[in-house]
């Protein structure tokens, strides 16, 4: 059974290397199965934020817990470390990671310095109050595109973020940018065959290993195929974030829901040898709701016989 002391930081990332390094799947090359290959290697959480019931946080905790999840994201800066390391030792569910609080509103593209600074000094606190709780990643939205230019906003936020990598490799907590719609990096106006060119390009240009990305496969399927994204961003993805999506109705649904390529994806994170977390960000609920996303995460990754 899946503890906070077993999937503490170091361990998990052991735990998921040897797991991507022995398995029997990777020998025989990742086209052998798509499905099948993340049971054991694919961890299950999701948003604080989903959890609607429980008054506590260590009551959120144990139903999302219940509910099948594996760990759980919280909002950082702005946790009480105490009380969420009591909950995680009462239920026993670890916090995985978190993502940046404020950081649409305070950000790294912004053309002014001082808001600039700010959302360093919120990037690193988050990253602080994550480890203390035992996280490993801080999901951040690097900033808009409406900000300027994009070789301006480019350069801004790389040299931003980049004052924050010392911290994350002290703490050992990445930092995972995560694609969304702040047309940034894509064309917001475009079609769906687009790439992940400028992502790859983006995440390279810090040249650190305590950079990488928390690839939503649901954000991007309006502008592109997914399954090739994840092929060509590979390695630089360091955690998942999913929800549904129509390119046919234009929104986003469902885990499940839509018609997002969930086999190709599955053929992808195969071929990529992907192991470790997954975050759900849909519309969240009670334990009844809960439950129901945890077991579409089942279905759409094939940790269940029908997928």
């Amino acid at each position: 059974m899946l503890t906070s002391d077993s999937l503490s930081r170091r361990h998990f990332m052991l735990l998921a290397a040897a797991a991507a390094a022995s398995s029997p799947f990777v020998a025989q090359g990742a086209a052998a199965s798509q499905d099948g290959y993340l049971k054991g290697r694919l961890y299950k959480t999701l948003k604080i934020g989903m959890v609607k019931a429980g008054k506590s946080l260590e009551e959120k905790f144990a139903l999302a817990k219940e509910a099948g999840f594996d760990g759980i994201e919280l909002n950082t800066p702005g946790i009480n470390v105490e009380e969420v390391n009591a909950a995680i030792k009462a239920t026993g569910l670890p916090v995985d990671g978190s993502v940046n609080a404020g950081h649409w509103s305070v950000r790294h593209t912004d053309p002014d310095p001082a808001v600039r600074a700010k959302a360093l000094e919120s990037l690193k606190e988050a990253l602080r109050q994550t480890h203390a709780v035992g996280g490993n990643t801080v999901l951040l939205v690097v900033g808009k595109g409406s900000d300027g230019p994009e070789e301006e906003i480019w350069k801004r936020s790389i040299e931003n973020i980049s004052k924050a990598i010392p911290l994350a490799a002290e703490l050992g907590v990445p930092i995972a940018v995560e694609n969304v719609w702040n047309q940034f990096c894509y064309d917001h106006g475009g079609d769906h065959t687009q790439t992940a060119d400028k992502f790859v390009k983006y995440i390279d240009e810090f040249d650190s290993p305590w950079v990488g990305m928390q690839f939503d496969i649901g954000n991007h399927w309006k502008y592109g195929s997914m399954g090739d994204w994840i092929r060509q961003l590979n390695k630089r993805i360091i955690k998942l974030d999913l929800k549904g999506f129509s390119r046919e109705m234009g929104k986003f649904t469902k885990i499940g829901e839509g018609d997002l390529d969930w086999a190709d994806v599955r053929k992808a994170l195969a071929e990529i040898k992907y192991a470790g977390w997954a975050a759900a960000e849909v519309a969240g609920g009670d334990l009844e709701r809960l439950k129901e996303i945890s077991a579409n995460m089942d279905r759409v990754f094939g940790l269940t016989m029908q997928s």
